[in-house]
């Protein structure tokens, strides 16, 4: 088996790691570049919607230089938009998948007019639909979308799932399989979300458990694939199938694994974000203390 420990890294310094937050559009698609620059982030993920919502959002003139001037200011070009939660490309309820498949192409649409490098999917859940039809439309709805995108610059990539409910992507070898089908390679990935892959069963416990993991992902879909790094602790523990992020080092997870994913030779220059709970108004800054701790991590 291919070996991918971290043991006798050399030091890593804040400036050599692509890290990062997920981080609001509320106050402007450029604010929330100039957010990450306050964090000492050199990645980012944003929405460019309301994830929550199916009204499409099209971005003006003024808000892509804005962006775009941000971004050359800032130096944060490891950036990410994850696509709106309702996207669903497995559903084999008709209306919903083509709400679907429209919202995914507007979303191609949207980063590449911004520059962005990537764009995360949730690949979809098969519903009351066999798990091998769910996986055939994502493939089919892909590549459909790809060929109605002219100019399409950005890189979509596949997120791992949980594999709570009926969603797909919960095993390697669905997102291996999705991968071959799309016959764009240049313009396809994935991203490895550490809460996600915990929940579906990949150990991540100890540093001999993430380099067994991590040699997993290499043989079954390839490290040249993976783009994108979701760096997360789980509330729920190993293989329950429920998606709950907690902050790292809090969770089910642990310490080791984020040390190893911080240090690791091999991901160094995949960027990572993170997405732990933001909590209210009254609450401490979480963002900073996960991105102190993963920076520590990084240092040690």
């Amino acid at each position: 088996m291919k070996k991918f420990s971290s043991d006798g890294a050399t030091g890593t310094t804040n400036t050599d790691v692509l890290l990062g937050a997920h981080f609001s559009i509320a106050k402007g698609l450029h604010k929330a570049v100039f957010t990450a620059q306050d964090y000492g982030c050199t990645a980012l993920q944003i929405f460019t919607k309301n994830a929550n919502s199916w009204r499409e959002k099209t971005v003006t003139a003024d808000q892509v230089v804005r962006f775009q001037t941000a971004v050359a200011e800032t130096g944060i070009r490891a950036i990410a938009a994850h696509t709106s939660y309702l996207i669903n490309l497995a559903a084999p309820d008709a209306t919903k998948h083509a709400k679907s498949c429209e919202a995914l192409k507007q979303e191609l649409i949207r980063s590449s007019q911004l520059g962005l490098p990537f764009v995360v999917l949730h690949p979809g859940a098969h519903m009351d639909d066999s798990p091998e039809a769910g996986l055939q439309r994502i493939v089919d709805s892909i590549n459909h979308i790809f060929s109605q995108v002219n100019g399409l610059t950005t890189r979509l990539l596949l997120e791992t799932t949980a594999g709570q409910g009926s969603s797909i992507g919960h095993r390697f070898e669905q997102i291996a399989e999705m991968l071959a089908g799309i016959e764009n390679r240049e313009h396809i990935g994935v991203c490895l979300d550490t809460s996600h892959i915990y929940a579906a069963g990949y150990d991540l416990g100890d540093r001999a458990s993430c380099d067994e993991t991590l040699a997993t992902f290499d043989r079954v879909i390839g490290l040249d694939r993976l783009f994108f790094i979701h760096l997360n602790d789980s509330k729920k523990a190993l293989g329950s199938r429920v998606d709950r992020h907690e902050h790292i080092g809090r969770g089910e997870i642990g310490d080791e694994a984020f040390k190893f994913f911080m240090t690791a030779p091999q991901l160094r220059a995949v960027p990572k974000v993170i997405e732990t709970p933001k909590g209210d108004k009254q609450s401490p800054d979480y963002d900073r203390q996960n991105l102190d701790r993963l920076r520590a991590f990084a240092s040690a």
